[in-house]
């Protein structure tokens, strides 16, 4: 149910303060590098001596030039190309478990951990780091499982249900009732012309999306299993979903709910972490808790696009001002994609009979990490054929990846942040 109207009181409240969001608070500045707080204490400078500092969480900013760590003490920030951290908080409350970036401007939602005295996890902190205090607060009877952010919204996700808060004056704009989501499971397109919202549905297997510019709601039924992890395009155009089974990730048209590509992971169960899009949606990066990233070649573009037969890379998505044009087709697999020995079949009466074994498609590039660590992927700003992987064991790679051969990536550069011991391959 999308509802709309302030929330009953049992389930939520919300403290702003007074005169927020002036203009020139949601801008793109930077995090300045010191600073205090009127209301975090200042870092305790003996913390790191011993090592204590436990990391909590991992997240991306929304175009993954920076990241976010929440720490059992607090939470640092990280550039990543050039990589150096920017900007830290530590508290001897306790850490954070969710911490979200607005980009680089300096609002930061933030959840506190289960041992944090001061900032319970059924909190969620809005977060101004140039005026050092907290300009407005949510609190909820059950824990907060995620925050997302937008240039003019506030997502809050609970295990069975979704608010979402204009980021001006921090008003209710509606609710949406979902499955049981304890992952936090939601994404949001950034484009400023389109608002698009992904969400588990009502059902098992199913992914909710609402076009809130278009006032559409397009319910897609991705899986049998339940979903494990899915991702969204800058647009909200592309939506690429997971099971809990770990084997196929699909791409849907988000707008119609057609499913444009299958892919393969790998034939043995596992955990999905992350999934990414690049920008101009050729790849798919996906890791899991079999300790390797694989890396998909995607085959979409935009109806209507101009498009050249000749030229050897697939075409890309681009961003169209009106959101009737959004209206994605499979194109040919013009690149190097190790597609089935049978992909000769695709497009004839074969390809509906053969088994989804082997209708799918393995990956087109692979790099290998440890299996006992949880990781999160990303593309790199500075070029398409950069992958970014952060662990949940303080480490940081900037890997590249032929994009006509394929294969094993490259290991460009490796940090233990938490650390900050910096190795480059060159």
């Amino acid at each position: 149910m999308l509802a709309s109207g302030p929330p009953s009181r049992v389930s939520s409240s919300v403290s702003p303060s007074k005169g927020i969001f002036p203009p020139s608070m949601i801008g793109n500045s930077e995090f300045p590098n010191v600073g205090t707080s009127t209301s975090f204490p200042r870092p305790d400078l003996d913390m790191n001596k011993n090592d204590e500092t436990d990391l909590l969480s991992v997240s991306w900013n929304q175009d993954s030039g920076c990241f976010a760590a929440g720490t059992s003490n607090g939470f640092r920030i990280y550039n990543c190309e050039p990589f150096k951290e920017t900007f830290r908080r530590e508290l001897k409350s306790g850490g954070f478990k969710i911490v979200e970036m607005l980009f680089r401007c300096n609002i930061l939602g933030l959840v506190g951990s289960a041992a944090n005295t001061h900032y319970p996890p059924n909190k969620v902190l809005i977060w101004d780091d140039h005026q050092s205090r907290c300009i407005g607060e949510f609190t909820f009877r059950s824990e907060v499982r995620g925050v997302k952010l937008r240039r003019d919204r506030i997502v809050v996700v609970l295990e069975h249900k979704i608010y979402i808060y204009n980021l001006m004056d921090l008003k209710l704009l509606h609710q949406i009732e979902t499955l049981a989501n304890p992952r936090g499971l939601c994404y949001l397109s950034h484009h400023s012309n389109t608002f698009v919202l992904a969400c588990p549905g009502l059902r098992k297997g199913q992914v909710r999306v609402e076009h809130f510019g278009l006032n559409v709601t397009k319910f897609i039924n991705a899986h049998d299993s339940q979903i494990a992890c899915f991702a969204v395009s800058m647009d909200g155009l592309l939506l690429a979903t997971a099971s809990v089974k770990g084997t196929l990730i699909r791409i849907f048209n988000t707008m119609d709910g057609s499913r444009l590509q299958e892919v393969r992971r790998g034939a043995d169960r596992a955990e999905i972490n992350s999934m990414a899009l690049s920008s101009n949606v050729q790849w798919l990066a996906v890791s899991s808790d079999k300790g390797t990233v694989h890396l998909f070649n995607l085959r979409v573009r935009v109806f209507g696009e101009d498009t050249q037969q000749n030229s050897p890379r697939r075409p890309s998505l681009s961003h169209q001002n009106s959101s009737t044009s959004l209206d994605p087709l499979v194109s040919p697999n013009t690149g190097a994609n190790p597609n089935s020995s049978l992909s000769f079949m695709r497009g004839t009466r074969y390809f509906r009979v053969l088994p989804k074994y082997f209708s799918s498609e393995w990956s087109f590039a692979q790099f290998h990490l440890s299996e006992r660590t949880k990781f999160i992927v990303a593309f790199g700003s500075q070029s398409q054929n950069s992958v970014l992987i952060v662990g949940m064991d303080g480490s940081f790679y900037r890997c590249s990846f032929d994009p006509v051969r394929g294969g094993e990536m490259l290991q460009k550069e490796y940090v233990s942040f938490l650390k900050l011991q910096t190795r480059l391959n060159i």
